[in-house]
């Protein structure tokens, strides 16, 4: 339903009533882009979201151990299909890292005061980075003794 001012209002079922703003109505906000204007910009929010992920002291601890278990690999001599397998963890791991990351800076907005529904958010993204650099210590320990 559209309303006055470039808002629209909507009905949800449980009697809530959000107001949307049209992008073009929000000052400050940029408008969508297309084509290859598209690409560059999607580009550009990625690397601001690396540079944001490397103000986590986790993630740089990370890219440093990845960065030692390439050089391990090389002075082992381990096969190319294990560097591919590793990198594949690592970027995984970086991926979960930066939805964990996001996922603490939302819940730290939305709930600045402690509650257990914070707790939970976060243990459940600390959980899920674990459970990646287990993956990534296990295949690199197999490929450094196993292989």
């Amino acid at each position: 339903m559209s309303g006055f001012g470039g808002t629209d209002r909507r009905r949800y079922p449980q009697g809530r009533s959000i107001v949307i703003q049209r992008p073009e109505d929000q000052p400050g906000k940029p408008l969508p882009k297309g084509g290859v204007a598209h690409v560059l910009a999607a580009a550009t929010y990625s690397f601001a979201g690396f540079q944001r992920l490397l103000k986590e002291a986790a993630f740089r601890h990370e890219l440093i151990a990845f960065l030692a278990v390439l050089s391990l690999f090389a002075i082992m001599s381990v096969p190319a299909w294990s560097y591919a397998a590793q990198a594949v963890l690592f970027l995984v791991l970086v991926a979960v890292e930066a939805l964990n990351t996001a996922v603490e800076v939302l819940v730290d907005r939305i709930s600045p005061e402690y509650s257990e529904f914070a707790r939970h958010a976060k243990d459940l993204g600390s959980f899920a980075v674990f459970c990646l650099l287990a993956a990534n210590g296990i295949h690199a320990v197999g490929a450094v003794f196993f292989l």
